[in-house]
């Protein structure tokens, strides 16, 4: 072997030596977390969008951030997402903040209001009205970083056993709702029941509940809701939205240099687009199935949209003369709605009404 041979391959062999132990070092510190959700994996949209998440943000970090997916009840209940996150038995979460109204019902506005803003109204209002630092605010007394993470869009009524002709038809009635919904829905007779989402459909089966709302077309054909109630209700007014967030315990967020929080945001971003544009894509066509099926197409009837949008009006005042929190929250958003309700009405809804009676079909 030549000289110059054996100086190439014992550099290269000292080049590696070095190499090694630098790689060794970073696959040593790699940053590995969990994140608990609130949805069965059977909802791919839902249980897809967190693992997006999970996915990012290993690629923008060169596999040096590995964060785990746990479906619901796999290391927590499904609605123990908050408390899980909060006293640091995991990293972070993805859940919808409406399941945590019984903490604070300031909450609701990181979800929907009930006959309020849109997912694009809605969003801009967190992003660029104050929303979100206000939320923030509210989020850091339980040791919780929020992130928008994901949106429904606009969500079904649900569905029930027998036909609802007027508000009467509520009395009595045990209907799976959570949030701010489930209060007005009280308020008009109903006896609201929190299910999580992988357990509604036996809820239903049995008949320990008569009617359950859960997200819209695609999710629901999911759970077959279908098969054990046929009247399918529009529109779902308690969620004109369903924002759903990333929690992550503030003190491991501390924790994470710069990149690697730049990454879960862009993650975050990255999985609240997804999920409303998947929704959009594929809510129609399983809405056609749906009724090639024979479920029943229905409005709620306007005595009961009326009584429901009176009734949810007189809570806000009533918790705003209670909580601090929520007045300040609330009069956050009706700002900003009154400047996007008129602009929206003379952009899209004035285009898509116009579209609509041009072409019917």
């Amino acid at each position: 072997m030549s000289t110059s041979r054996r100086q190439l391959l014992a550099a290269a062999g000292a080049s590696a030596l070095a190499i090694a132990p630098q790689a060794n070092a970073q696959t040593a510190t790699a940053i590995r977390w969990r994140m608990v959700t609130s949805y069965p994996k059977s909802l791919d949209v839902l249980h897809g969008g967190c693992e997006l998440i999970a996915r990012r943000v290993s690629e923008l970090t060169n596999g040096q951030f590995i964060i785990s997916v746990h479906s619901a009840g796999e290391v927590v209940p499904a609605l123990a997402v908050f408390d899980a996150v909060s006293n640091n038995t995991v990293q972070c979460g993805h859940t919808a903040a409406y399941y945590y109204i019984g903490k604070d019902t300031s909450f609701i506005f990181d979800t929907a209001l009930p006959f309020g803003m849109n997912a694009r109204n809605h969003v801009a209002w967190l992003r660029h009205g104050g929303g979100l630092e206000l939320l923030r605010d509210l989020y850091k007394k339980s040791s919780i970083l929020n992130i928008p993470a994901g949106n429904t869009g606009a969500q079904a009524g649900g569905w029930f056993r027998k036909e609802i002709k007027s508000v009467k038809d509520l009395k009595g009635l045990r209907m799976r709702i959570p949030g701010w919904g489930a209060r007005i829905m009280a308020e008009l007779g109903v006896i609201p029941q929190n299910i999580p989402g992988g357990e509604v459909y036996a809820a239903l089966e049995k008949g320990t509940i008569d009617a359950t709302e859960w997200v819209g077309p695609h999710d629901d054909e999911k759970l077959s809701l279908f098969k054990v109630a046929s009247n399918y209700y529009f529109p779902g007014w308690w969620e004109p939205c369903g924002q759903l967030s990333m929690y992550i315990n503030t003190s491991e967020w501390e924790k994470l240099p710069k990149q690697y929080q730049s990454a879960i945001e862009t993650a975050c971003g990255e999985a609240y687009s997804q999920m409303l544009s998947e929704y959009d894509a594929k809510n129609p066509t399983a809405l056609r199935r749906l009724v090639s099926q024979g479920t029943k197409l229905r409005r709620f009837p306007n005595d009961l949209l009326q009584a429901a949008n009176k009734k949810s009006n007189e809570l806000f005042e009533e918790e705003s003369n209670k909580n601090p929190a929520f007045k300040a929250l609330l009069t956050s958003y009706r700002e900003f709605e009154k400047l996007q309700t008129p602009w929206y009405g003379l952009s899209e809804y004035g285009m898509e009404s116009f579209m609509r009676r041009s072409n019917p079909g």
